[in-house]
């Protein structure tokens, strides 16, 4: 599941339907449970049973999803709209403490040049010690990054909202039609399966969805499992569909019934679909993009069909048993962790890079990206 990814809400009169239908969260998983705790008198206990800490974290992170949107835009709306003096001169900021990172590299790298050999580590595969400027001159650049990566993703946020494309609409207005519903649905779904392999693909939109993958169990109360840091990325915004002529509200229904069908393929309590499943997103399919079995990582990203990873080459049939959760757990329950391990693990991979080059693919490359020299490393230690 994921959250709509832009400033504002699509359509300000439109009924948020993921929020109507809290109640039947909760009536649905009470049936899961009991339907869980039957079978485990037979069975022994299951990734799928629910847990106090797992659950309750999941909760708490679906509040804070539904607040996020109330609270985030109002807080970086300055650095985007009206003339946008604050959003400039943060990236004056963010461009000076840049410069001062290079300029520590470049004096790191003259030192470590001027060291005596002796000073040089014996192993080529053992980096030599930091020195303190080098080490300052990360710090500077993590700071550089993240004040540059604010006012970007701010200004992306609010410049791309459905409304302002609605208004800049290259077709006429599609009206709120049967016709006009089905192309905003199929519209979002295809958006939203591009959006979701983003935030697969590259770290700094990861470490917003990490989120959800964070449990290392699988029941409904994982769909409530949600990010609450949106506005620090950069979606293909879905309000293209709107610059096309649709509706934003059209679309906020379309985007309801998207997320509304997500929630139920959470479980374990239903298998297989059967041929249905060659179109639609199933339980099955979706426990495979829960999975951290290597051939599991980053398979299955579609919302309602399951087409587009058909299509586009990263569908994956459910075949060993899945083991959920991260490839590195972070065994915690406690909220703040939840969201911003990604984050902090990010920073210091940043801090620690070697150049700008490095810097910014730890951002923008897979979340596994390390560079050669380390990856070097960690094969000779190995």
């Amino acid at each position: 599941m994921l959250q709509y990814g832009e400033m504002s809400s699509p359509g300000r009169g439109a009924k948020d339907l993921t929020v109507l239908a809290t109640p039947f969260y909760f009536l649905a998983m009470f049936l899961e449970a009991r339907t869980l705790k039957r079978r485990r008198r037979d069975a022994t206990p299951s990734p799928a049973d629910y847990e106090r800490r797992d659950t309750a974290a999941s909760l708490v992170m679906g509040q804070l999803s539904l607040l996020a949107p109330l609270i985030m835009p109002r807080l970086l709306r300055p650095l985007a709209s009206g003339k946008g003096r604050l959003a400039r001169r943060l990236l004056v900021v963010a461009v000076a403490v840049a410069g001062a990172a290079s300029v520590g590299d470049l004096i790191a790298r003259r030192r470590a040049r001027t060291l005596p050999s002796s000073d040089q580590s014996a192993d080529s595969a053992v980096p030599a010690p930091t020195s303190v400027v080098a080490r300052a001159a990360g710090v500077a650049s993590v700071v550089a990054i993240g004040l540059g990566g604010v006012a970007l993703t701010s200004w992306w946020s609010y410049a791309l909202t459905p409304e302002k494309l609605h208004r800049r609409r290259i077709l006429p207005d599609a009206g709120d039609g049967v016709l006009a519903l089905c192309a905003a649905m199929l519209g979002w779904d295809l958006i939203y399966y591009w959006n979701h392999r983003f935030m697969h693909t590259r770290r700094y939109m990861w470490a917003m969805h990490v989120v959800h993958h964070s449990s290392e169990r699988y029941n409904l109360s994982t769909a409530l499992r949600q990010p609450v840091a949106d506005v620090f990325t950069t979606p293909v915004p879905y309000g293209l569909l709107c610059l096309l002529g649709l509706r934003p509200e059209t679309v906020a229904t379309a985007r309801g019934v998207n997320l509304l069908y997500q929630f139920w393929i959470h479980t374990e309590t239903i298998g297989s679909m059967g041929s249905a499943e060659a179109v639609l997103n199933s339980p099955s399919a979706h426990r495979v993009h829960h999975g951290s079995n290597r051939q599991y990582l980053d398979r299955n990203h579609g919302g309602i069909l399951i087409v587009w990873d058909r299509l586009f080459g990263t569908f994956e049939p459910e075949d060993e048993r899945v083991d959920y959760g991260l490839t590195k757990n972070i065994n915690s329950f406690n909220p703040l962790v939840i969201i911003g391990h990604e984050y902090a693990e990010m920073a210091r991979d940043i801090a620690r890079a070697d150049g700008w080059h490095d810097r910014l693919s730890h951002v923008v490359r897979g979340p596994g990206w390390q560079p050669a020299s380390k990856r070097i490393i960690h094969a000779t230690s190995a």
